[in-house]
């Protein structure tokens, strides 16, 4: 019998995890337990003068039933610690209703990068309804790349982004129009394992994504047991995909059963070094 992910996560967190204690654990505790994971990226091509920009990686909010607003808030005041010179979201802002972005994109809004906030669409928010979504981020002021990308620090690298993978019309090579030799790429992309396809020919040295949630369950000497779809290779940190990098971090909320094991959610803090 194939098991699917909302099959095994409703077992997981049931009859694996039984027990008041451990439901409580698993409900209340880790889903709330916001954890920061600082990666040492080395970037070629990366201007000297650009050794140790921070970029902040926030993804998959998933903004009600299950994640409270006050999770949110407490990932932007977090989040503003770390002095971002760079924040990107990688999708998944909202889970049943469109209408959460306009509850949500006002906290992101609260984000104080000294360069920007930049984001893309995830499945979820094509799900529910694309359009709301793109306009509670641009009452916000959060731009949004949608299949194109910009040119940061006075041109000294390009961040690009393509529309959902599963659900909308990505559209690489529009992402990539002012891509230029010898400037480092980094690529927004909701759903990690089209790196196999987006990293090939060298152009982008670092992809973000998020999409998994980890799991929300890892099992230990197992790891995670389900996993969605385009998210079955790369699920979890950092990998190496030829010369290049994909990331992908747990997001932030979750979707039903909601529970997290293992997976606690994620603010991912990136240290860029010149190569």
């Amino acid at each position: 019998m194939k098991v699917t992910r909302r099959g095994f996560l409703k077992w997981a967190g049931g009859a694996v995890l039984g027990g008041a204690a451990g439901v409580g654990y698993v409900t209340k505790i880790e889903p709330e337990w916001l954890s920061v994971e600082q990666q040492i990226i080395s970037l070629p091509g990366l201007p000297a003068g650009l050794d140790g920009y921070k970029i902040v990686q926030l993804s998959d909010f998933h903004l009600y039933p299950f994640t409270a607003i006050d999770l949110i808030e407490k990932t932007v005041a977090r989040t503003n610690e770390l002095g971002p010179d760079l924040v990107v979201l990688t999708g998944d802002y909202v889970l049943e209703t469109a209408a959460s972005i306009f509850d949500l994109a006002p906290e992101l809004a609260k984000l104080n990068p000294r360069h920007g906030i930049f984001a893309v669409l995830g499945n979820h928010d094509h799900w529910t309804e694309a359009a709301v979504v793109k306009q509670g981020l641009a009452e916000q002021g959060i731009e949004l790349l949608h299949n194109r990308g910009v040119l940061l620090n006075e041109s000294q690298f390009l961040l690009a982004g393509v529309d959902d993978l599963w659900s909308g019309t990505p559209d690489i090579e529009s992402a990539l129009a002012d891509w230029r030799e010898g400037v480092p790429t980094i690529l927004l992309a909701h759903e990690p394992d089209f790196a196999d396809d987006f990293l090939g020919d060298g152009r982008i040295q670092l992809q973000l994504s998020g999409h998994t949630h980890g799991g929300q369950v890892r099992v230990p000497g197992v790891g995670p047991v389900v996993l969605p779809r385009y998210g079955q290779k790369y699920h979890n940190g950092l990998y190496q995909v030829g010369p290049s990098q994909v990331y992908v971090n747990r997001g932030i909320g979750i979707i039903g059963p909601a529970v997290r094991l293992n997976c606690p959610p994620e603010i991912t803090e990136f240290v860029l070094r010149a190569a």
